[in-house]
């Protein structure tokens, strides 16, 4: 983690990493202001803090109260070398707690974090730099990689010239990447997640058997996203790239929608059309893209060529960012290679969907088959002996498809992990359902796995889907776990030969989809030295359901995001226009703003927190509409989930409206009392909410320029270093 220090006045410090900002001063004997802790403070106060947090998770994952539970850390500095200390942590336990939980709170202690960085002993290393930021690359771990060339199966060069060639991309990018975390819990299974310090929203996770294969993972995923706009989806660029020569890519086009609303006749293709315009409802508008929120330049449209017959067809920006998400994007040593993992994810998510929502039972794989890979046994046996029962798959429905699956059961909740991995290499295949199935997790994470359900409903349900593309954690039906299953097992085999060996599984690949009848078009983008593709399988390889476009579409945002961002400069009319705006649109009250307009708030501030329920009660607040205001913050109350603090504000908003509303009532006869409950700046905010002289009291005010908004510019940030890289190969190929 990238942690920069600004120096305030006096001996006061501002320590900034991601949206937190940490201030440290000196006691007063020591000339400081004695305005904060200082900094051998925080780290005191750390590894007690890491180390109740342990005993927390251990005491959550088994229904424990902390109610009672005392923790507290003394250091013991030896005389005669004040850097030799004791940190003694002790705790106090309420006494019916088992002896069995009593020795496994103090273990969980054991493994804080803080702790075993201090006794390990970590290496400082001091240096001067010209530039903070010019060393883009300073964070990555070069211990981590040997020095050779290690080959595995998938990648057409040594994965320390992979990991080397991709590092030199964002570096040239100027993007810092850091190492955030390391996991391996079980034998030859590695995961780890890395992000751009500047931008932490933009971060990818890695997993693989080797530390070497998860790094590579991880900054594959990190260039495919970037090549593909991830990152930036469904967000706001701002009004300068808005208004750029190009927003997304420099070969896009803009198409006006036709009279009616109708669609551009330059969009898609008659295949297309039959499956996103199945009714004849969707327009023009539908379609117009939200990360600009440009209307007057019309529909930004991407070329992506058919694969039957190398025609160019353009694809609405907004209906590859509202289908596809992430599915159907890879970036490669050579294209070859990125088609091979881009199809493989494809076919592992639409087999994995099929097999969900058909509630299959799928053949185990038998013993002598999975002997051939003891590498993969000890990852299984690893989880096994933690008391994880892991059942191994074939998925491939009778051979037809590359796909595999690895499940696994915790008995001490009754929870279920599907995982499914896919590669032309069944070893690889059944590799990749394994890491994917720690990536990222400790033991304790997999006491969060949903019960398996016979309700048909709960797992054909579309969010239910999304929840398995996102991180596997949808739910999976008791059916799936039937010793009869729907398929023979099949020791199955698409992988090539020799040099060319991933052009040949390419071609197999595309000929599954070209064997089921589906349509393929591919987009390659080559801008910023990486070698990246993006497919479409249309009617095949979407996350979201088509009806998304035209009824639950991002550019909903579209309609409220100027009128939000320049809230505190609106008239009465415009409020009472938003307002209805917001009613009319039928949105959840419980959207979250940042979600709604694409604006990335930090998640500490009342912006941050805002939903559409609260912001409609702070604009009626705004206009004096009492009635309306009162059922809106009984709501807010009722099922509050923001902060302590704004929780007691509209507490004291609503004591303030009955005053208001029943004429029986007089603010003045409780006053005296209010402001001892709930203090009185609290209480000045909450009578002027309601007089008129405090307007949306916590929100920040801001507009389309986004002052203020850090945490949304930084993003943006990161968007303009591969929007100037791909003007300037499109300038010097003139």
């Amino acid at each position: 983690m990238e942690i920069k220090v600004n120096f305030l006045d006096n001996l006061r410090l501002e320590a900034k990493f991601d949206d937190f900002t940490v201030i440290a001063d000196q006691p007063i004997r020591y000339k400081g202001d004695g305005s904060a802790p200082g900094p051998f403070d925080y780290f005191l106060a750390s590894s007690a803090l890491c180390a109740a947090y342990f005993v927390k998770l251990y005491c959550e994952t088994r229904n424990i109260p902390t109610d009672n539970i005392r923790l507290s850390q003394n250091n013991i500095v030896d005389p005669e070398n004040r850097y030799n200390q004791i940190f003694k942590i002790q705790v106090e336990l309420p006494a019916d707690i088992s002896a069995k939980d009593r020795q496994g709170i103090l273990r969980s202690i054991d493994r804080c974090t803080v702790k075993k960085v201090v006794q390990t002993g970590p290496e400082f290393v001091i240096e001067e730099v010209e530039n903070l930021d010019a060393d883009a690359q300073a964070l990555l771990m070069p211990s981590s990689v040997s020095d050779g060339g290690t080959y595995i199966a998938g990648k057409d060069l040594p994965l320390e010239q992979t990991i080397a060639n991709m590092s030199g991309i964002l570096a040239d990018l100027g993007m810092k990447i850091e190492i955030a975390s390391w996991r391996n819990i079980v034998p030859n299974v590695w995961s780890l997640h890395i992000r751009d310090a500047h931008s932490p929203m933009c971060f990818t996770n890695g997993k693989g058997s080797t530390k070497e294969s998860a790094l590579a993972s991880a900054l594959g995923e990190f260039i495919e996203r970037l090549n593909c706009n991830f990152f930036y989806n469904d967000q706001f660029w701002g009004e300068e790239i808005a208004n750029a020569p190009f927003v997304h890519y420099p070969d896009e086009r803009w198409f006006k929608p036709g009279a009616k609303d109708e669609l551009p006749t330059e969009i898609l293709d008659e295949y297309c059309l039959k499956i996103y315009d199945r009714e004849g409802e969707l327009r023009g508008s539908h379609l117009y893209d939200t990360n600009s929120g440009n209307t007057q330049r019309g529909i930004c449209s991407l070329p992506f060529v058919r694969q039957s017959d190398n025609e160019v067809v353009y694809f609405p920006s907004n209906l590859i960012e509202n289908l596809y998400l992430s599915n159907g994007m890879s970036a490669g040593n050579t294209l070859a290679e990125a088609q091979v993992q881009c199809l493989s994810e494809i076919f592992e998510r639409a087999v994995k969907r099929e097999i969900l929502e058909g509630e299959m039972a799928l053949p185990d794989v038998p013993q002598e088959v999975l002997a051939k890979y003891p590498g993969i046994l000890a990852g299984i046996k690893g989880l096994e002996e933690q008391g994880f029962p892991v059942l191994v798959k074939d998925a491939s429905l009778g051979g037809e498809f590359p796909v595999m699956c690895v499940t696994l059961m915790n008995p001490r909740t009754g929870g279920v992990f599907a995982s499914f991995g896919a590669h032309p290499s069944f070893e690889v295949a059944l590799e990749r359902s394994l890491t994917e199935l720690l990536q990222g997790r400790s033991f304790e994470g997999l006491n969060d796995l949903p019960q398996p359900t016979f309700s048909g409903q709960a797992v054909t349900e579309p969010n239910n889907f999304v929840e398995h593309f996102i991180d596997s954690s949808g739910v999976v039906s008791w059916r799936f776990f039937s010793a009869q299953s729907d398929y023979e097992f099949v020791e199955w085999d698409f992988s090539g030969q020799g040099e060319d060996s991933n052009a040949e599984e390419a071609s197999t690949l595309f000929g599954i989809l070209e064997d089921m009848g589906k349509e393929v078009y591919m987009a390659v983008y080559e801008h910023i030295g990486a070698k990246a593709c993006r497919i479409l399988v249309p009617d095949y390889s979407e996350i979201y359901p088509v009806e998304d476009l035209i009824w639950d579409n991002t550019n909903k945002a579209l309609q409220f995001r100027a009128d939000i961002l320049n809230l505190h400069n609106l008239s009465k009319v415009g409020l009472r226009n938003l307002a209805k705006g917001l009613e009319n649109a039928e949105l959840d009250d419980y959207t979250d703003i940042t979600t709604l307009i694409g604006i990335e708030f930090d998640d500490n501030t009342p912006w941050g927190k805002l939903t559409i329920l609260e912001l409609r009660l702070l604009i009626y607040l705004a206009l004096q509409k009492y009635e309306q205001a009162k059922d809106l913050v009984e709501a807010f109350l009722q099922y509050n989930d923001n902060t302590v603090e704004r929780g007691l504000f509209y507490q004291a908003v609503n004591v303030v409206l009955e005053m208001e509303l029943d004429e029986d009532l007089e603010l003045a006869d409780y006053e005296v009392n209010f402001r001892r409950m709930f203090g009185d700046e609290r209480m000045d905010a909450a009578i002027g909410s309601v007089n008129g002289s405090v307007r949306f009291h916590g929100l920040t005010p801001t507009s389309m320029k986004l002052e203020g908004l850090d945490r949304h510019l930084r993003l943006i940030d990161s968007y303009k270093k591969l929007h100037a890289a791909r003007a300037s190969v499109t300038a010097s190929s003139r």
